[in-house]
């Protein structure tokens, strides 16, 4: 398989209340095209600014990163527009990643829009069809696109999120923490959702959560960090069967289990 992402000690430093804090210390992974990596630890493990990283929405303070063979860490802004069309973000909560003063249509086509993504997408991507078609693929009704946020619950404002991310139709999609503002009874639905655009657009996935079980669910590869390092790393399947690391080994440990009977 080729290389979709990989990274070269990788790292991300910056200045809080004047303590220098290293977010991302030397990290090395790598991401095959279609491939569905799980990123995982505790709160302040480095994992939201490692992805922030890879989608060129922060820069490193050193080490490489490419991107379909193109080294995209030193590279200026007006030269990242293959990027900015490549690769899509949902964050936590849409509540606060979603304008309520635009309207869902106008959310949703807003990267289709800009003119790095047109420049990538030679401008062929007509709003109102590519509106049509991302809102049936979230489950979503055709008229939702003359509707304000506020209008929608907490998942279905989700769903907005993934399909204004959808819009352009990118090859990564990179999602953080993207369940964890949803209540219990949706959560499931979203991941479901998840699950299956991947397979339906071909979309390579990049999924960070705190949850194990969210990331056991939809992704095939696992990383897992600590203090910015990773501590781990290796398919999925295999770290939860056997954990090298003793981190590993007390994330597993705390996971709710249902009592047997």
């Amino acid at each position: 398989m080729t290389a979709l992402y990989r990274t070269e000690q990788l790292t991300r430093r910056y200045v809080d209340s004047g303590r220098e804090v290293l977010a991302v210390d030397r990290v090395e992974l790598s991401l095959a095209e279609g491939g569905r990596l799980g990123i995982v630890g505790e709160s302040g493990s480095g994992k939201s600014t490692l992805v922030r990283l890879l989608a060129g929405l922060d820069r490193p303070s050193s080490g490489k990163i490419w991107f379909k063979g193109t080294e995209i860490a030193a590279l200026p802004e007006r030269r990242l527009g293959f990027l900015r069309g490549c690769v899509q973000m949902v964050f936590q909560d849409p509540r606060s990643s979603l304008n309520p003063r635009m309207k869902v249509g106008d959310i949703i086509t807003e990267p289709l829009r800009s003119p790095l993504v047109r420049r990538q997408t030679g401008d062929l991507l007509d709003r109102r069809t590519r509106l049509v078609q991302v809102l049936a693929a979230v489950g979503l009704p055709a008229d939702s696109g003359d509707r304000y946020p506020h209008e929608f619950s907490g998942g279905q404002r989700q769903r907005i999120a993934i399909a204004r991310a959808l819009a352009p139709k990118p090859e990564v999609l990179i999602a953080d923490e993207p369940v964890s503002a949803l209540d219990v009874s949706v959560r499931a639905q979203v991941l479901n959702l998840l699950s299956d655009l991947v397979v339906q657009e071909g979309l390579s996935l990049i999924m960070v959560s705190h949850d194990l079980l969210v990331v056991r669910y939809l992704c095939d590869q696992l990383v897992v960090m600590k203090s910015g390092q990773i501590v781990e790393q290796g398919r999925t399947e295999q770290v939860y069967a056997n954990p090298s690391s003793e981190y590993t080994k007390a994330l597993l440990a705390a996971i709710p289990r249902i009592p047997e009977h």
